[in-house]
């Protein structure tokens, strides 16, 4: 019986339990929290104040599992469409968000298409999207619709080239293109999209950015290593989660946005180093890994 336990003991122990049990979702610690937690209060030792670390590990490790178990709901190419929307969303605000000083009203207009795809808002991000994209189409051919935008367009500190100056306006426009032809696709289904979490703006900022340096300085087309890292994470979060759930949407995703950014090595095929190489070569794998995990899965539960 836990009543013999002392009362500061069992307020502290049972004050961390809630702390772990915030890596499960809402909907299941409304349904199961309570009852969770006092069966982890009574299997407690007198005294005790902190969860054993395997027992802390195994909450916050069952918390990730139940949370992405929590996102495969619906349609598995449905949702996988609007990640992949959401993601290329995302590399489209990246591109511009170094230049916002120059170009604040295009920036707020790509910061708005997101948000609109977060929320699962298709019909109104569609012609954010629209409208910006060729205005960014227009910049990277050196045009001037709108309104007259003085070119180079010069970066910020997040960034140390101008704007599209290593993109060719082909590879500027498939990324909108995309995007476009997935909202269109989600709009015209009746029910909408899932929302996405606010964390998708954090890694704007960090795709934005185009330091640290990885290669070196003369390297006629360099790499930005944070968004190699949030590119990377992505992708190895995609394979995990399809493993997990045995579900393809992450890969779907994933396959998406690769199919995308592979206009660039394609455009650079001359300026490609090893760097290069192996760096498109770990997204290459881990997307497939992406799209055979589920079946693997399968086939261990069957044995």
């Amino acid at each position: 019986m836990t009543a013999v336990e002392p009362a500061p003991a069992m307020a502290a122990l049972e004050r961390r339990y809630r702390r772990l049990l915030l890596a499960y979702p809402p909907q299941y610690r409304a349904a199961h929290g309570d009852e969770l937690l006092d069966v982890l209060l009574d299997s407690a030792p007198p005294g005790r104040t902190v969860p054993v670390p395997r027992e802390a590990w195994g909450l916050l490790t069952g918390g990730v599992r139940s949370r992405i178990a929590h996102q495969a709901a619906g349609p598995a190419w449905v949702d996988g469409l609007h990640l992949a929307v959401t993601a290329l969303a995302v590399a489209n605000l990246a591109a511009l968000l170094p230049y916002a000083g120059a170009l604040p009203l295009w920036t707020l207009l790509s910061a708005l298409a997101l948000l609109a795809v977060l929320r699962g808002w298709a019909l109104t991000a569609f012609p954010l999207t629209l409208v910006t994209g060729l205005k960014a189409v227009a910049i990277a051919s050196g045009e001037q619709p709108f309104d007259v935008t003085l070119l180079p367009v010069s970066p910020s500190w997040l960034a140390e080239q101008a704007l599209f100056q290593e993109d060719s306006p082909i590879t500027v426009a498939a990324g909108y293109a995309v995007a476009l032809i997935g909202l269109l696709v989600l709009a015209s289904r009746r029910r909408a999209p899932l929302t996405r979490s606010w964390g998708w703006f954090a890694a704007v900022v960090a795709a934005a950015w185009a330091g640290p340096e990885w290669m070196a300085e003369d390297t006629a087309y360099a790499l930005s290593l944070s968004r190699m890292a949030v590119e990377a994470a992505g992708f190895g979060l995609a394979a995990a989660c399809c493993y997990v759930t045995r579900d393809h949407r992450w890969a779907l995703a994933a396959g998406i946005y690769l199919l995308v950014s592979a206009g660039q090595p394609i455009i650079h095929a001359e300026q490609l180093t090893r760097q290069h190489l192996a760096y498109w070569g770990v997204l290459l794998v881990l997307t497939l890994g992406a799209a055979f995990a589920p079946f693997r899965q399968r086939r261990h539960c069957l044995d």
